[in-house]
């Protein structure tokens, strides 16, 4: 999975991260839309725009993430926003954020659009200089966790799952957060194998998790395919270890209590 990718959804569906990241209040999260533009007659996309709802007064958002060298970097970025403001007119002001996971990847030339800097029009994040993890909110917290040493990755997402539990009283908002440490966990370890992602997170947690709801789709799909009781008995000590009961696997396999406690019995 493609970084910027994971920086679309995590701005797609925790809006409120991305005014913390720029320090305004979350709650401005409300009061945009956030989507990925693409420029009519040059093919240009930006990566990300949020969109006031219907206050003039507040500014567009024009998000860029980078995280490779590109010396055209900031041509580009405003050929495209002009581009923008040409087509679509906007009344409303507009501001830019560029995102790198490091200052050295910023090497563009900045010389003809050196305003924009100078004014703060255009602000420019480095994720590696956020702070120390455990300072930062859990949400800027959670995108720093894209660029954590692997040596420490591992042990910063635990610490992110704990405060989840601590700091997030939302369950939707929680559910998401889970699952993406668990994508950006995917993609900082590709070799790491479901049971290894099983171990990061605590039972009640790990049912929020895409892993979890997998393994439990594919016990019932086997079943559901084979329509064997062979096939259904074999799923039980899985669902069994993500933390199903006896009562929900046997409701969810189509058993009985007893056949599922002889299943459980034989591994």
């Amino acid at each position: 999975m493609k970084t910027d990718s994971i920086f679309y959804r995590l701005f797609q569906e925790l809006p409120s991260i991305f005014f913390e990241l720029i320090g305004n209040s979350p709650q401005l999260a409300e009061t945009y839309i956030f989507s990925s533009i693409e420029i009519k007659q040059t093919a240009f996309r930006i990566d990300g725009v949020f969109l006031p709802r219907q206050s003039e007064q507040n500014p567009i958002y024009f998000v860029e993430v980078q995280f490779q060298h590109d010396t055209e970097i900031y041509s580009r970025l405003f050929s495209e926003i002009y581009l923008y403001l040409r087509q679509n007119q906007p009344k409303n002001s507009w501001r830019g954020v560029v995102i790198y996971p490091t200052r050295s990847l910023d090497t563009s030339d900045i010389n003809n659009y050196s305003e924009f800097f100078t004014s703060q029009r255009v602000t420019r994040i480095y994720l590696d200089e956020l702070g120390e993890t455990v300072s930062l909110p859990i949400g800027i917290a959670t995108i720093k966790l894209i660029v954590e040493n692997k040596d420490t990755a591992i042990v910063t997402a635990r610490e992110l799952i704990d405060r989840s539990q601590q700091e997030i009283n939302a369950e939707p908002k929680r559910q998401q957060l889970l699952q993406l440490i668990e994508t950006i966990l995917v993609y900082k370890f590709p070799t790491m194998n479901r049971k290894e992602i099983e171990e990061m997170f605590g039972l009640s947690d790990l049912k929020q998790t895409r892993v979890y709801q997998e393994a439990k789709q594919e016990g019932l799909q086997e079943g559901k395919q084979e329509g064997s009781l062979k096939a259904k008995l074999a799923a039980v000590s899985r669902l069994l270890a993500l933390g199903l009961t006896f009562e929900q696997i046997a409701q969810a396999l189509d058993l009985n209590l007893e056949q599922v406690r002889q299943a459980a019995q034989g591994d």
